[in-house]
């Protein structure tokens, strides 16, 4: 049986999509296993309260958009419609695990800046804003894309799942506002920083390290690709692996990012009385 060009080549990003959902599924496997010792010990050990609660949120968010990309992408989709609902369900999880992230980024900044209420606010406000524009235009983007799915090239064996193109601007205007956010605190974090630099006197390199700035570029870069891709390759269907990976990392950072100062504090104390906010690695480098 002979089949189209067309659906040759639906069916080899198919395909590739399919390995790359197995890779991230590996990659945030290995990571999970790689910081459970650390995790549960920081579960069973710290104290409840809301800061715990985002960690919980932030860091298994990504089981349920595992469990969505493998239904999306490992399993055959009958048609179009059935695409566009699990692609808008494993949205409405990769949102909720961008604000958790991003609320990390948030508290740390504001820790920095000497728990600041008005650099509080004004972040929060800011994040409020680009959140409830980037499920705006991003659904939006949803809505308006082209689907693809098993059922138009049926015949061909082994292929399943589904992707979706789009050339509209709103694919990723979404991350632009994404990234103006997060250039917004690295700069808070980079001021604070050559602040402490300049006082104490230790290496930048050192309190560029102390500070997470690294945590904070990495996320903006990923941002940066979302919003570049697009834009030099248009109606790829490739865009949402990277959206997908923007995702994972975000919430890995975040949740590492915040292990790793608790760790810090608990070692520094020698036991659980400690405020996330405002652990004393924070509170003293502010």
């Amino acid at each position: 049986m002979e089949y189209s060009p067309d659906d040759i080549a639906a069916a080899r990003i198919l395909q590739y999509l399919a390995y790359i959902c197995t890779s991230l599924i590996v990659f945030w496997t290995y990571d999970y296993i790689c910081s459970l010792h650390d995790e549960w010990t920081f579960l069973l050990r710290s104290r409840w309260s809301n800061v715990k609660c985002l960690y919980i949120i932030a860091r298994y968010i990504p089981f349920f958009l595992i469990a969505a990309d493998t239904r999306l992408t490992l399993t055959p989709d009958e048609n179009s419609m059935a695409c566009k609902i699990l692609i808008s369900i494993y949205s409405c999880f990769a949102v909720i695990s961008l604000t958790c992230s991003e609320c990390f980024f948030v508290l740390r900044t504001y820790a920095l800046w000497s728990n600041n209420r008005i650099v509080l606010v004004a972040m929060l406000s800011t994040l409020f804003a680009v959140i409830v524009s980037f499920i705006g235009i991003w659904f939006s983007a949803i809505a308006k894309s082209q689907y693809f799915s098993t059922s138009a090239i049926s015949g061909i064996p082994g292929i399943t799942g589904c992707y979706r193109t789009s050339s509209s601007v709103q694919l990723y205007l979404p991350f632009i506002l994404l990234f103006v956010f997060q250039l917004g605190l690295v700069s808070l974090t980079l001021i604070r920083a050559i602040r402490n630099w300049r006082s104490t006197r230790y290496p930048l390199y050192a309190t560029l390290v102390k500070h997470n700035i690294f945590y904070y570029a990495c996320g903006m870069l990923f941002s940066a690709l979302n919003v570049l891709v697009p834009v030099i390759f248009p109606d790829s269907p490739y865009h949402s692996f990277l959206e997908d990976f923007e995702v994972f990392i975000l919430a890995i950072l975040a949740t590492r990012m915040h292990l790793r100062l608790w760790h810090i504090d608990n070692t520094k104390h020698d036991g659980d009385a400690l405020l996330y906010i405002s652990m004393s690695d924070m509170s003293h480098g502010a």
